[in-house]
């Protein structure tokens, strides 16, 4: 549980400072794309589907059994989501604590059955088949 702390708190230090997505490049575009798609299946409670479809990274950094119990405990309170709206995306080569790769860090703010404010950040990594999967969540 302290690696899936640590893992989805250094999504914390990365949402200063973010591009707004209307100047999106290609890959922001794509990754986002990703995201949303991501997200949907976390929204859907097929939180093991979410763990599964993540890059290889995520994956390493937090088992399936400790993704389920941690969205269990933080995301199913929340109750259903209502409405979420981009706010920020932003293609980056370096992020804390990752290796050096091709990411993208997007900002959501959301609003849930039981939560009118939350913001989510979701880190996309272009993994090494060449599709964007996750590497990162983190939801305040």
């Amino acid at each position: 549980m302290r690696t899936l702390s640590i893992a989805l708190m250094t999504m914390v230090l990365l949402t200063a400072g973010f591009t707004a997505v209307r100047g999106a490049t290609g890959a922001e575009k794509m990754a986002v794309s990703a995201g949303m798609d991501w997200l949907s299946l976390m929204d859907s409670g097929r939180y093991a589907e979410s763990w599964r479809s993540a890059s290889a990274l995520f994956r390493e950094a937090v088992t399936e059994e400790q993704w389920r119990t941690s969205l269990d405990g933080v995301r199913k309170p929340l109750g259903k989501l209502v409405r979420r709206e981009m706010a920020t995306a932003q293609e980056s080569t370096a992020l804390p604590g990752a290796p050096d790769g091709r990411y993208v860090v997007m900002t959501m703010q959301s609003v849930f059955e039981h939560k009118q404010s939350a913001t989510e950040t979701v880190t996309f990594m272009l993994d090494n088949d060449g599709v964007w999967r996750a590497a990162g969540y983190f939801i305040k």
